[in-house]
Parts: C-alpha cells; sequence; structure tokens
C-alpha cells in the first residue's frame, strides 16, 4: 500500500515549513482509529511536539490547502468540527516514537528520506523558484501540488511548439542539449551556419550516437572535425546548398527551427516539430 502512495504528494507548505496533514500521516502509520490515535499520542506526550514540531491549522490555512490539487475532495466534511493538525518533519520522527503501530519505524523512515530529497531539490533549483514572480510562487504555492512542481522544472521534451524571446539565450541553449542528449541512435543538423559552438552542444549526445552535419558553409575545419572525433566519435559532415531553412533531427523525430543554433536566443525565434513523418522522410531523402 505504502508503495503505491507517492509520499511528495502529501507534503504541504505551511507558515514557510513543509508540513504533513495529520490524516495522511495516519494513514502511513496504519492507525487502526485514524487521526483520534494520532491525537491521543500528542496529549500524552506534549512536551514532545512543540509548535515547531506540530501546530493546528486555521481556518485561512485550511482554505489555503484545500485549492491545492486533491485536497479538497480528500479532506471535504472530515473537519466540520476541528481543523487539522500538521506535523514538520521533526514532528513526523517524533510522531513515530510515540505510536504503537507495527510499521511506525518503517514509514519515518520513508518519510524522512521524501523530506530531504525535497530538500535537495529545491536547494538545487532554488535560482529557478527566484525566477518566479509574486504572483506565479503563490499559484505554485496554493494552486498546485508538488508533483505538478516537480513536473514543471523538469526538463521538458518539447511537445510542438516553442517560442523563444530575444535574450532567452540559456533556455533555448538548454531546450537544444535537451533535445540532443535524448538522441539514441542518430542525430541530423541541418543548418547553413555550422561553427564549434554546434560542436559545443553535441558533446552532450550520448556516447556512439552517430552525428550528422549538413551545411552550405566551411566554418569547421576537417582539423576540427577530427579532433571532436577522437572524443565524440561518429561525426560526418557534408556540404550541400539545398537547404534554406534549419532543422534537427533526433532518431526519427523532425525539429524546425526559425534561427540557426549558433544564433539561439539572439532573436525571437520559433522551434517546432513536425509530426508529420512523411515530411521527416521526404526530407532525408534529400540528403
Amino acid at each position: 500500500m505504502l508503495e503505491e502512495i507517492k509520499i511528495e504528494n502529501l507534503i504541504y507548505e505551511i507558515r514557510g515549513k513543509q508540513v504533513m496533514l495529520d490524516s495522511d500521516l495516519a494513514k502511513l502509520y496504519g492507525c487502526k482509529n485514524g487521526t483520534k490515535d494520532i491525537n491521543k499520542a500528542v496529549k500524552r506526550n506534549l512536551d514532545r511536539f512543540p509548535e515547531d514540531f506540530c501546530f493546528k491549522l486555521n481556518d485561512e490555512e485550511l482554505k489555503l490547502l484545500r485549492f491545492q490539487s486533491g485536497t479538497l475532495e480528500l479532506k471535504q466534511g472530515q473537519y466540520s468540527k476541528y481543523n487539522p493538525h500538521v506535523f514538520t518533519e521533526q514532528g513526523v520522527a517524533m510522531l513515530a516514537t510515540v505510536l504503537k503501530t507495527e510499521n511506525a519505524s518503517n514509514v519515518s523512515i520513508k518519510i524522512m528520506r521524501t523530506f530531504v530529497a525535497m530538500r535537495h531539490f529545491i536547494n538545487e533549483n532554488k535560482d529557478i523558484f527566484k525566477r518566479l514572480t509574486t504572483v506565479e510562487y503563490k499559484l505554485l504555492e496554493y494552486d498546485e501540488n508538488f508533483e505538478k512542481i516537480f513536473n514543471a522544472l523538469e526538463p521538458k521534451k518539447l511537445e510542438k511548439q516553442k517560442i523563444f524571446f530575444n535574450g532567452e539565450i540559456y533556455d533555448s541553449y538548454s531546450l537544444i542539449i535537451d533535445l540532443i542528449k535524448e538522441a539514441q541512435e542518430k542525430i541530423i543538423i541541418i543548418d547553413n551556419y555550422i561553427d564549434k559552438s554546434i560542436l559545443d552542444m553535441l558533446v552532450y549526445k550520448k556516447e556512439n550516437v552517430g552525428t550528422e552535419l549538413i551545411t552550405s558553409s566551411h566554418y569547421l575545419t576537417k582539423l576540427d572535425i577530427n579532433k571532436f572525433n577522437k572524443q565524440y566519435p561518429n561525426l560526418n559532415i557534408k556540404y550541400s546548398n539545398l537547404f534554406h531553412d534549419r532543422f534537427i533531427i533526433i532518431d526519427n523525430t523532425l525539429y524546425h527551427l526559425g534561427a540557426s543554433l549558433k544564433d539561439l536566443g539572439k532573436k525571437c525565434f520559433a522551434i517546432n516539430k513536425i509530426e508529420d513523418k512523411e515530411i521527416l522522410y521526404n526530407l532525408i531523402s534529400k540528403l
């Protein structure tokens, strides 16, 4: 049962602390009488649960909590008389020591590991959080659960299209790097202005993924290609004047680029995923 529950989805942000609801902990710890068992355990050991370990939600906090995804349906009507208690990381650990359930210790270890993992995640992505506006942060804090935050901040595959505006150099560069990392067998780049900056991107490809560059320019020398192949093998370059637009093919997926790879983020441009395989096959036939 525990393996089916994503503990990170049960951790909320209240009063600037990461906390868990007493009802969720009762289920995880296997309390036969639900929150009643937890309340009894806390009352018997009040000296072990100061406010930074456990506190009761006020009406406003409960209202905000209910806006988070899934919480309203789960808790609706459950606290018609009493507002729930929440436990911080220290409170959860202390609770495991006073409960008498069989799986308290085992569950507590898994919860502690989740708290630690989430702290590492937030610390590693603190620069991204700083970039969120106050309004965006409130929406994430109150309207989304942690799973959606994780998904929003993880590297994403380009679904259909993405527009980058002037100055978004790192964001556009990062997306191309993510695409290159996805390749399992073959990368084909069609761009009339290929230089060493493209080679700098290709160092992120998986080992033994073949790469072919199609270009009309001669910014790269044979020496550049030879040196690159000694460390990151299977790179070939072909010269052609057939293409005006820029394309990148990752295995069997085709993307159309509105700007040369060397100019990513310098001006407003778009990247589009072309899902029509016939277009892909026709383009490959011209190579």
